[in-house]
């Protein structure tokens, strides 16, 4: 019997926090085992060649909706599928009752067990969940989904208080299936948030998606009532950036009173990334971190033709793309996310308002980051590493199984050829989804292989084996 299950040779390692080294990796019963020059094929059962080659840890998407607008189990299939393909191998998705996944509410109790019966044996990544308390009685379950079902994080939507999730209707109470869902609900679920944090060595926190209701009321009066344009740029105008703005300042100063742990989501613009600096300055007690998308990243609302781009918060400006960098850039934000979300071109229409919001992202993860940010701007590959593996994994209770390549983590790589350029296709990312707005750009940096829990997952475009993600909790 080998003394090795696999055998990464001739890479260069890039371990998060420290930088790179010229080593080769070796995985036994699913993690890291050694890590060493030169160690002899002759120990392993499978060798895998990565000379030329980058070793990063494999991504944790920490943004990712399975099942939104599909079949949780086909979504689980499909879209896992595609993180594959950009070097992620553990997705943290969101779930919540209400209109959209399930369709209905109830206990989480009851509900929760079904969402992991329909995932179960689908997956082709590792995968845990983010659960959105909606209703009071919801509320006071999280000690018990904190103890009992390993989920450490949750999540509030600020802009439900007054719109369902298109913003084409204001009957926000039959969208959320809720009692009241307002900034009186957002305190005492915070509440529930810090003492569970309070009770435990983990952290538990809570992730907001920053946009104020009673302003996207007024301003998306206001473009529709100005000609009602069908541009993204209409839809960004009634979105604006005024309302991250306002919102971050309400959640935040509710994290401070509550002492609640948070996370500002899909930060989306060059205002609302000063907002989240401004109150961490002013808050220096409160946890928060930051995240950005790869879309909020890299699209611009006149860079693109048709609603496909629909997403909340809206796709913005070039100079907000740029914005979001310079915070990559200088450490404030802490990780970058697909927000993944497949949604068919036939539920996007011509219509704005009534077309549904996201599209998936998940496959260029490693790639986007790599190219834009390594090759583009100078990110180290240890930067890059953290923003996509390690940072993510230390904010959701993931630390010391996935985001490293020390021995004893969970053997999940992803072996990036830095120089593969590609240029991005619907079907180069087997996904579900039958369109992209990244199609046509050229990136540079793309996994060749990626490796979960010590097996080759993926290898040169294809899935390989059947899936064999598990549900982590955390």
């Amino acid at each position: 019997m080998s003394r090795y299950d696999l055998l990464v040779r001739g890479g260069t390692l890039v371990v998060p926090y420290l930088g790179t080294v010229r080593a080769d990796l070796a995985t036994k019963d699913g993690k890291v085992a050694a890590i060493g020059l030169d160690i002899s094929p002759d120990e392993a059962s499978q060798i895998l060649d990565a000379t030329g080659k980058l070793v990063f840890p494999g991504a944790v998407d920490a943004h990712f909706h399975l099942g939104i607008y599909r079949d949780l189990a086909v979504d689980a299939a499909e879209e896992t599928r595609s993180s594959l393909v950009g070097g992620a191998t553990t997705v943290l998705s969101y779930f919540r009752t209400g209109q959209h996944y399930l369709n209905k509410t109830g206990p989480y109790g009851e509900i929760f067990p079904e969402v992991l019966d329909a995932v179960a044996g689908h997956a082709w990544t590792d995968y845990g969940f983010h659960l959105a308390p909606m209703d009071t009685a919801q509320v006071h379950e999280v000690p018990s989904l904190v103890e009992g079902s390993g989920v450490s994080s949750f999540k509030y939507y600020m802009f439900y208080k007054g719109f369902n999730l298109s913003a084409d209707s204001r009957d926000a109470k039959a969208f959320t299936m809720s009692d009241e869902y307002d900034l009186g609900h957002l305190y005492q679920l915070m509440e529930a948030v810090a003492a569970a944090n309070a009770a435990t060595d983990r952290r538990v926190s809570l992730s907001l998606h920053c946009e104020q209701a009673e302003l996207m009321r007024f301003f998306i009066d206001r473009v529709r009532g100005d000609g009602d344009p069908q541009t993204l740029k209409a839809y960004s105008d009634a979105r604006p950036p005024l309302t991250e703005r306002v919102a971050i300042g309400e959640a935040t100063t509710l994290a401070q009173a509550t002492d609640c742990a948070i996370n500002l989501l899909h930060l989306s613009s060059g205002e609302a990334l000063a907002a989240a600096r401004e109150a961490r300055a002013a808050m220096p007690g409160v946890d928060m971190r930051f995240e950005v998308t790869l879309h909020h990243l890299c699209l611009s609302h006149d860079s693109l033709s048709g609603l496909g781009g629909k997403v909340n918060p809206p796709i913005r400006t070039s100079e907000d793309n740029e914005a979001l960098w310079a915070g990559v850039l200088d450490g404030t934000v802490g990780w970058v996310a697909s927000d993944h979300a497949c949604c068919l071109e036939q539920e996007k229409g011509d219509e704005l308002w009534p077309a549904l919001p996201g599209f998936g992202g998940t496959a260029l993860l490693y790639p986007i980051l790599i190219s834009e940010g390594m090759h583009k701007r100078g990110l180290s590959p240890a930067r890059v590493a953290e923003l996509v593996s390690a940072n993510p994994a230390r904010a959701y209770g993931l630390d010391g199984r996935k985001g490293n390549l020390l021995p004893g983590y969970d053997a999940d790589l992803s072996i990036v050829d830095p120089d593969l350029e590609h240029e991005v296709t619907t079907g180069l990312l087997l996904s579900g989804q039958d369109h992209c707005p990244f199609e046509g750009r050229k990136v540079r940096g793309w996994p060749v292989a990626t490796v979960l829990r010590g097996r080759i997952a993926y290898q040169n475009g294809a899935v390989t084996g059947t899936p064999r993600g598990t549900f982590v909790a955390r």
